[in-house]
Parts: C-alpha cells; sequence; structure tokens
C-alpha cells in the first residue's frame, strides 16, 4: 500500500483519520513514531523578547569582531529565568555570525600562520562546571577544541586558553549557566577574574545565567545610568596578586540584557502569544486537529496559566498533551485532556536547581475536585445560659 501524502495545510493535517486506518499496522507505527519525533523537536521560534536580545548580541558582537586595536572588549550578560531560551537564543545568534564570519573569509581563519592548518572555531560554547574553579573552567575551555590538558598546573592552563583562543580565531566564547558560580567562595571570585582576563583576547565574552543581578557577579562593579551598562573594576583591586589579569589595565563593561516571560497584560502582548501559539499549532501532526486548536477561544489564556508566559514550559506541555492525544485516541488537544497533563521537570542532571535553573510550574489552573473547607472547632465556645421559656 502506498503511503498516503501527509502535510500541514493552513494550520490543518491534511492526513484524515481514514487515511490512518488505512495504513497497515507497521505503517501506523512508523507513522506514529515520527510524529512523536516531531512533536519532541518542536522548531524554536523567535519571541519578540529573543528578537531584542539577539539585536543587542549581533551588534556587539560584530562591532567587536571586526575591531582592530589590542583593547578590552566589551562583553554582554544574558539574564533570564531557566527555560525561558536564553542559552538557544544566544546559540541561534551565534551560530549566524559564525556562519557570516565563515563565509566572509572563505571558511578560512584569517590570523592563520602559513603552513598551519588549525580549527577554524569563530564561536565557542562553554557551560560552566558546577563547582566551578579555575582550573576546571580551564578545562572545560579546552575540552571544547578537544585540546589535551592532562596534569598541567593553573599558569600552563590559563596560557594554554589562550593560546587555543587565539589560532582557532574564535571571536565569541560563550559561558552558559555563569550564576553556579558562588560570589561568597574565593574559588569562584578567582574564576570571575579568570573571565575577565580573557576580554584581553580579541574576544567577545558572553555570559548567561539566570538572575545575574542578584547573584553577586555585578556586586563588584557600579551602575552607569548614562550607559545603562555595569562598570567593573580592575580584576586586581582586591588586594590579591593581580597575575595574568594584570594585562588589562581598563575597566571592564558589560551590557545586562533580560529575556523576559511573555505577558498577558495589554493588546500587543496577547497578541504576540497568540502568534506564538499559532506557530506551534503548525507544526503539530495531530489527526484530528482544527485550525484554532491554540489560538482560538479561551484556550491562549488557558495555556498562558498553564505556562505562565515560559517558552520551555509550554513546549513541556504541548509535547506531553500530543503524547497523551496519540496514546487515548483523541488526536487533538483541548483543555480536558491538557488538565490531565502535569508538567513535571523532574531532575535534569544538566541543571543546577541551587542556581535557579529549573523554573517554578504555575499551579494547575482549575481543580478536578472542589476541596469543601473544613468547619471551625466548637469545643470551646461559650454557649451562654440558657432562657427559661
Amino acid at each position: 500500500m502506498a503511503r498516503p501524502d501527509w502535510k500541514i495545510n493552513g494550520g490543518t493535517y491534511s492526513l484524515t483519520f481514514a487515511q490512518w486506518r488505512a495504513m497497515s499496522p507497521r505503517q501506523r507505527q512508523l507513522h506514529d513514531l515520527h510524529r512523536l519525533a516531531t512533536h519532541a523537536n518542536l522548531v524554536v521560534q523567535e519571541t519578540p523578547m529573543s528578537a531584542a536580545v539577539s539585536r543587542v548580541m549581533m551588534s556587539r558582537i560584530r562591532s567587536n569582531a571586526i575591531k582592530f586595536r589590542p583593547s578590552t572588549r566589551a562583553g554582554l550578560m544574558v539574564n533570564g529565568g531557566g527555560y525561558q531560551g536564553k542559552t538557544e537564543t544566544v546559540c541561534e545568534t551565534a551560530a549566524v555570525f559564525e556562519e557570516q564570519w565563515l563565509e566572509l573569509h572563505h571558511q578560512l581563519n584569517p590570523d592563520a600562520l602559513p603552513g598551519t592548518r588549525d580549527l577554524h572555531a569563530p564561536v565557542a560554547y562553554v557551560q560552566t562546571p558546577v563547582t566551578a574553579k579555575p582550573k576546571s573552567t580551564c578545562e572545560a575551555i579546552l575540552d571544547f577544541y578537544g585540546e589535551q590538558h592532562k596534569n598541567m598546573t593553573l599558569p600552563q592552563l590559563v596560557r594554554t586558553v589562550k593560546t587555543a583562543l587565539h589560532e582557532h580565531g574564535t571571536k565569541v566564547l560563550i559561558l552558559d549557566d555563569i550564576t553556579r558560580l558562588k560570589m561568597h567562595r574565593e574559588a569562584d571570585q578567582d574564576v570571575l577574574d579568570l573571565i575577565r582576563s580573557l576580554m584581553s583576547m580579541s574576544v567577545t565574552l558572553v555570559l548567561v545565567g539566570v538572575g545575574i543581578p542578584a547573584s553577586g557577579l555585578l556586586r563588584e562593579g557600579r551602575h552607569d545610568p548614562r550607559t545603562g551598562q555595569w562598570v567593573f573594576p580592575p580584576a586586581g583591586t582586591r588586594g590579591r596578586a593581580a597575575g595574568d589579569e594584570a594585562a588589562t589595565q581598563t575597566e571592564r563593561r558589560f551590557d545586562l540584557v533580560d529575556l523576559d516571560p511573555f505577558r498577558y497584560d495589554t493588546p500587543t502582548d496577547i497578541d504576540a502569544w497568540i502568534s506564538h501559539l499559532a506557530g506551534i499549532e503548525n507544526q503539530l501532526r495531530l489527526l484530528r486537529a482544527e485550525p484554532g486548536m491554540l489560538t482560538a477561544g479561551d484556550t491562549p489564556e488557558y495555556l498562558f496559566r498553564r505556562a505562565g508566559g515560559i517558552v520551555g514550559l509550554l513546549e513541556r506541555l504541548i509535547e506531553d498533551g500530543c503524547t497523551a492525544a496519540l496514546d487515548s485516541g483523541e488526536e487533538r488537544l483541548t483543555s480536558n485532556l491538557l488538565d490531565g497533563v502535569t508538567i513535571n521537570l523532574g531532575n535534569p542532571p544538566r541543571r543546577d536547581p541551587t542556581a535557579g535553573e529549573l523554573p517554578t510550574v504555575p499551579g494547575h489552573p482549575r481543580p478536578t475536585t472542589k476541596t469543601r473547607r473544613r468547619p471551625r472547632s466548637t469545643v470551646f465556645d461559650d454557649p451562654g445560659t440558657s432562657s427559661t421559656a
């Protein structure tokens, strides 16, 4: 039997339930597996908030990349709650820059030495270790490049990191989950000094984290109201030996940009939320889906209450809801079906709850059973004196 033609057409899945039933059991199984894979890998959509962050980030890294002066490059901090798409937004923007930079230089490293063929990596992505120390941070950066670092001392590691950044032509260094650094620990303060020292390597530092203003990372700096930037003193001002950090004598500057969740306050906010839902709806492969399944009636408000406007929680709710719709045979998303779906983030191994990387999941919008108020105890009430007839 030939496989029926199916596609998304105007928000409706064109494969009918009758066509799906006409398939052989094996064809249905393979087709459902494909649909599960589609729902588990929904395309990341641009939101008004992520677009604003992308504009600031692209402007900063482009400007820094074409500078020739040996000066400290201004960095960028991307702040936001957990599951709000910070990493996806930053990596997508950096990927666009890397593609443009490679095309500009014909896929070659313009700073490579004659006769060498080093890996050209304009963008490097590194996740901050959970218990960060200067050595473990250097090792995490070197792991990205595949460099050997066994039995190296800290000075050797720092020197190797700076050499790797230069020889691989890296223009952007992304350090994710930066709020894993706890400023009350001296080792973490040393890591922050190390990170700042890398700004003298003609590299744009992009630090990504949850709750950066409250984390202590900006505690040593002062906010400049004229520019909206945080200004840091030189690295060696705390009385410790400056070492390699003394190479950067100028003040460090970071732009702090926020990636906020969706809001549901104004007509503009509501339109943006509904547009996002429409983009998700067009990707769903449900046999009984209809146009407006996620965008009509009170469904947008229901989904906003369930996800709190956080794109990661919305994606989890839709993904689990689609799985429930396939398993139950309902083949569409309704509020009644989604009432039975609990958003459970579990304990992902690459997330640190103490750093705020797991958001608070909003409560269930409407309880399935009505709870009765517990009656007040009347044991100690004074009944008073009884009246005689």
